[in-house]
């Protein structure tokens, strides 16, 4: 009927008609001649015209009209063969290229021939956007709870996985506020009203919150409230996809609580390795001050080793000059002994003398006056008796003292030997001792110093740990930080 236009059958109204229409028509006669084109099927041939030449080298906008439908068939036997047999629309999907098509195919009969076919084109792009934009919102579906709300917050639809979650059946909350999940105090609050007006506005909201379930336990989702636009822009409804985590956030604030612990925990040990430090460093300072004192010591009981050594040898001198005056002393008493000797000879030649002159005195007078010059003589040879007899007791008393004193200082010699071996024996093992100790002393300095720098290394191990500490404890502020993001 669209094919005799010189018919006066209103055929140019239809065409006319046709040319008006979004939708994408083409006509092709019985012998698949295009035979007309719409506007709006041209204008999508023409956009994609370059992209449709990469597939199909013959295909031109140019000589389209009039062409043959096989223009868009690589094969045409097949797509002949299946429009011949074609008694009623048939719908199909094409590709060429990266364009995707659907085609509804009408057949045209007149007075029981095939006159004809219409071609209905549309781009398939969005139809197969928005089969796979539903396939992701089904499989969303699967996973999440998702909700729908008007835009007062009226609850419009949920999923099973929402129903579930929260302990409701559809019926009970279809048409009741948003405002039955929430707590009373936050439902009235004017945080609870910026909300919606967000939404209302167009905002997109993503966050954890806390919500009530019918049995009113707490439930925490992680949500997100996408406002719904139409063509011009408008929101029509609000969609929540949300998802369960009210297990994890438990997790987390038990998580917390344990992190809490740890930190008090790695206080205490700060705390105490900084005590650690404080009394390594004083016990480091004392060993300092204990090797340096030792060393002091040890400097001082070597002078002492020295001097000791020195009164060693004048001890030995001291006894060596005893023995000698021991000796000399000996040598002095033989000596007064040999002068006792002396005296009594004296004593002897003095008594004879004092004889003699008895004796001269007698013959004097008996010699009368001849004998009173020789009676002088003896007179005087008596008094020089005398005189040694006086000097002899003299020397004799004097010896006698001189012994004495002698046996004393002999005495006192020998106590002076016995007193000097003793202190140069006790010197001897004073000496050795003195020596022992230095040598100890030596060694005690030795390890003090050991000591310390063994104290410094426990210095430098405990601030060593006591940075570690730190950093434990920095660590452990991050976590709770990051568990209280995460418990939010």
């Amino acid at each position: 009927m669209f094919l005799r236009p010189h018919r006066p059958d209103r055929t140019s109204e239809r065409l006319a008609a046709l040319d008006c229409l979004r939708a994408k028509i083409m006509i092709a006669d019985a012998d698949l001649n295009i035979i007309y084109m719409n506007p709006a099927v041209t204008s999508m041939m023409a956009e994609a015209e370059e992209e449709l030449r990469r597939e199909l080298p013959r295909f031109s906008m140019a000589t389209l009209l009039g062409s043959n439908i096989d223009v868009f068939h690589k094969t045409p036997d097949h797509q002949r063969r299946m429009l011949a047999a074609l008694d009623k629309p048939h719908a199909a999907t094409i590709r060429i290229g990266q364009r995707v098509f659907d085609l509804l195919v009408t057949p045209i009969g007149e007075a029981g021939r095939r006159a004809g076919f219409v071609v209905e084109w549309e781009d398939a792009h969005h139809r197969l956007l928005n089969l796979d934009y539903a396939a992701q919102i089904a499989a969303i579906g699967r996973a999440q709870a998702v909700i729908e709300f008007t835009i007062d917050g009226t609850i419009v639809g949920a999923n099973e996985n929402f129903l579930a979650t929260m302990g409701y059946r559809l019926e009970e909350i279809q048409g009741q506020h948003h405002s039955i999940f929430v707590e009373p105090a936050y439902r009235s609050s004017a945080d609870y009203k910026a909300f919606w007006d967000a939404l209302r506005s167009g905002r997109h909201l993503a966050a954890q919150y806390k919500r009530i379930a019918k049995s009113g336990r707490p439930v925490w989702i992680e949500a997100s409230y996408n406002p719904i636009l139409d063509h011009h822009g408008q929101v029509t409804k609000v969609v929540k996809f949300a998802t369960d985590i009210s297990g994890q956030v438990e997790l987390l604030d038990k998580l917390q609580e344990n992190i809490q612990q740890v930190d008090q925990e790695v206080g205490r040990s700060n705390a105490g390795a900084l005590a650690a430090k404080q009394a390594a460093g004083t016990a480091t300072a004392n060993v300092a001050s204990v090797a340096e004192s030792a060393e002091q010591l040890a400097q001082s009981i070597r002078v002492i080793s020295g001097s000791m050594v020195a009164s060693q040898a004048a001890t030995d001198a001291v006894f060596q000059q005893a023995a000698r005056v021991a000796s000399e002393t000996e040598g002095l008493a033989s000596a007064t002994q040999a002068m006792s000797g002396i005296v009594a000879l004296i004593r002897s030649i003095a008594s004879q003398i004092n004889l003699l002159s008895l004796n001269a005195t007698i013959e004097a007078a008996r010699a009368g006056e001849a004998g009173k010059g020789f009676s002088v003589v003896a007179s005087e040879v008596k008094n020089l008796a005398v005189q040694a007899a006086q000097a002899t007791e003299q020397i004799t008393k004097e010896i006698d003292s001189l012994q004495s004193r002698s046996a004393s200082v002999a005495q006192a010699v020998i106590s002076i030997r016995e007193q000097a071996t003793t202190v140069r024996d006790q010197v001897s093992h004073a000496a050795g001792a003195v020596e022992e100790q230095a040598s100890v002393t030596q060694g005690m300095s030795g390890s003090a110093q050991g000591a310390a720098s063994a104290v410094g290394a426990v210095l430098d191990s405990v601030a060593e740990m006591e940075a570690a500490v730190g950093s434990v404890s920095a660590a452990v502020r991050k976590t709770t930080d990051a568990a209280q993001v995460l418990a939010r």
